[in-house]
């Protein structure tokens, strides 16, 4: 069990206190119109972003693919059209890996578009690198580049409230610590390329997803915009194609095993966007479309303030 949990995203979310929902697909239930809505859905070239963006835009949402190839960004805005039936669905370029192609990004998006009401921060990465500013690039693109967007965006939310913030993290969350001395010292939370290494930092990220969501919530307190942080699943996507080819390969079955679809995946992240009544549970995370009690160092008040001012730092907003 211990050379699954450390095999990758996918199978680092396997334990056994939970390997018998790994074939339980909860639905999203909601049947909420979204005409006159705008959304952004961010990484949504491929996988449960795209599946989310097509459901959005069929409910009549106006959908902002925010992705950060124009290649592939464009050709999934054609194929979000055709599966969802709408012609109001755009691209916008954002790299999360350049603050400012974020900040560019939410500029050109406040200058031409009048509405704000469901951000989905979705995309994310499985790999070693720096972004352009000098972070390590899973932290900088799964939590920095989104912690910015939402910040630029958040009074456009504020002004189409109700509104919500939806941040899709995890359960590898759960494997994950931050050291914020080892932040200061290499802007990662975690350092080595080996399959472990990699799996912590990634594990890292997505608790800061966690976390951020939970002092976020705190902030929104007394506003019309709520959020949520998300577990989709073990899904089958293109997350690991930066990782090594040949350990892709001989994990593929077992993935094909265990992994739910792209559709299936995307439930829980239309759950927390659409569905009626769980405004009350702003900051909590879910999985399978039902809110879930986390560890406690994921809910750490003290811990996800330091994270917030940290993260301001480093975005230059303090």
């Amino acid at each position: 069990m211990f050379s699954l949990l450390m095999c990758g995203p996918f199978f680092g979310a396997i334990s056994l206190s939970w390997i018998n929902t790994l074939y339980k697909v909860s639905r999203c239930t909601s049947r909420a119109k979204l005409h006159g809505k705008t959304v952004i859905v961010t990484g949504s070239n491929t996988g449960i972003g795209r599946e989310t963006a097509v459901d959005l835009a069929r409910r009549g949402a106006r959908v902002i693919l925010a992705c950060r190839s124009k290649i592939r960004g464009e050709a999934a805005s054609a194929i979000v059209k055709r599966d969802s039936r709408s012609s109001n669905v755009v691209f916008m370029q954002l790299d999360l890996a350049s603050l400012k192609s974020v900040r560019s990004f939410a500029e050109t998006f406040l200058r031409t578009e009048k509405n704000l009401d469901i951000l989905v921060n979705n995309a994310g990465v499985y790999m070693q690198g720096r972004t352009e500013d000098g972070l390590g690039m899973m932290f900088g693109v799964n939590h920095i580049g989104h912690f910015l967007l939402t910040h630029l965006l958040l009074d456009r939310l504020k002004e189409c409230g109700p509104s919500r913030i939806v941040n899709v993290s995890s359960v590898a969350h759960q494997f994950g610590s931050l050291d914020f001395n080892l932040l200061s010292a290499h802007k990662e939370f975690g350092t080595g390329n080996s399959v472990i290494d990699v799996t912590k930092i990634y594990s890292n990220s997505k608790l800061c997803n966690v976390l951020f969501t939970h002092e976020l919530a705190k902030r929104l307190q007394g506003t019309k915009v709520t959020c949520y942080s998300l577990h989709p699943g073990v899904i089958s996507t293109e997350l690991t194609r930066y990782q090594n080819p040949l350990l892709r390969k001989l994990l593929k079955p077992i993935s094909a095993l265990f992994s739910k679809d792209v559709e299936a995946g995307a439930q829980t992240t239309l759950h927390c966007a659409l569905q009626e009544g769980i405004e009350g549970l702003s900051g909590q995370y879910f999985s399978n479309c039902s809110v879930k009690k986390v560890h406690p160092k994921a809910r750490d008040d003290a811990v996800a303030k330091k994270l917030w001012e940290v993260s301001e730092k480093l975005c230059s907003l303090s």
